[in-house]
């Protein structure tokens, strides 16, 4: 083929595009006048989480994975859906989502993963202060952090849930890669501190052990604020994701020192009502045994969950603060507390507890 016949090709390739372009957004402008008549449909709503429907997106996303032929991943064609989701969305109002900040942590990420970029994030200082702003209205949804896949639960989370009245309505995974963040051309030998959330020390220990022996491991409320600082001071390294990076103006000194390549985050979205049920789904439980129940009150406690055929997927304990060597137990279960397996469970675990609350009905991450 000639060059005039590649630049011929070419030339009507761009056409294509272009043409293909112009299609793609006729049809975002109907999908958005479409949104808009769903929102005059919900417009009677006390505040906009009425407009936002967890479960019936999860539906429409697990929808586009299985009609994407490539050659775009599952995930990139699904964070492209969220997006059209969201901007959609946000025609009636943007959502207000809390989240523990500041700007450039990875609970920041898992917002506008879960609820895309058309919203108003509002950051935090404490998972405390994200659960009262839901509580009172003045955000829609609240996103904060649960387990960590190599450091295990964030305890602090699970306690708030003993007395509060917020449900959670979605769950988010994040792969966790965490850099050392610096200025540009710091060399490593001139690193004395490295601030970073405990967590995130702990899941690069090992390499921070080999690198940097001697480096003052310095624990902060947040990677954003140990980012800050090596932005502020000398000698000082941060380790935190790639938005702190941008955030904070930092470059990444070493790329990927997490211990573990499967490192994940999940974190859970907060709201005031369980959903209904999405096709794949997942209940969470609170639960107590009768402290005068003896030996085996645990195993009376859960045997219905097996004689209803329900999967438990995770259990944790935690002091009920009732009294002294009391617990509550928090559970995940496969399912929906409409299915009828579920509810059966439930039915029959209610006589047999001190305390029998359903404290989630969401649907399984997607992605």
């Amino acid at each position: 083929m000639s060059d005039s016949d590649k630049t011929q090709a070419l030339s009507e390739v761009r056409v294509a595009i272009d043409t293909i372009d112009a299609e793609i957004q006729t049809l975002i402008a109907r999908r958005a006048e479409l949104a808009q008549q769903v929102g005059i449909a919900k417009r009677d709503a006390p505040d906009n989480s009425g407009f936002y429907r967890a479960d019936r997106e999860a539906q429409v996303l697990r929808q586009v994975i299985e009609r994407n032929k490539g050659p775009l991943s599952d995930e990139e064609i699904v964070r492209l859906f969220r997006e059209i989701m969201s901007a959609c969305l946000a025609q009636q109002a943007p959502l207000k989502i809390a989240y523990l900040g500041p700007a450039g942590t990875f609970t920041q990420s898992a917002a506008l993963k879960h609820f895309g970029h058309s919203i108003n994030d509002l950051p935090f200082a404490t998972i405390d202060q994200v659960f009262h702003e839901v509580e009172a209205g003045d955000a829609d949804f609240g996103v904060v952090p649960i387990e960590n896949s190599t450091e295990g639960t964030v305890n602090h989370t699970l306690d708030l849930f003993v007395s509060s009245p917020l449900k959670i309505c979605g769950e988010i995974e994040i792969p966790i890669e965490q850099h050392l963040l610096g200025s540009e051309g710091q060399p490593l030998e001139s690193i004395q501190r490295i601030c970073a959330h405990q967590q995130s020390l702990a899941q690069c220990r090992g390499w921070l052990r080999e690198h940097l022996p001697k480096g003052e491991l310095i624990s902060l409320s947040s990677n954003a604020a140990g980012a800050r600082r090596a932005r502020d001071e000398a000698g000082t390294a941060a380790i935190a994701g790639e938005a702190a990076a941008d955030v904070y103006s930092l470059k990444k000194l070493v790329s990927n020192i997490e211990d573990r390549a499967d490192n994940t985050t999940r974190f859970l979205v907060l709201g005031k009502k369980l959903l209904p049920p999405s096709g794949d789904d997942k209940t969470a439980l609170l639960l107590s045994a009768n402290q005068s129940d003896g030996a085996g009150a645990l195993y009376r406690l859960l045997t219905p969950l097996s004689d209803a055929g329900v999967n438990m997927s995770r259990i944790e304990s935690r002091p009920s603060r009732r009294g002294v060597w009391d617990y509550v137990f928090f559970i995940d279960l496969d399912g929906h507390p409409d299915d009828d397996n579920v509810k059966a469970a439930v039915e029959a675990m209610e006589p047999v507890a001190s305390l029998c609350r359903i404290i989630g009905a969401y649907p399984r991450a997607v992605l």
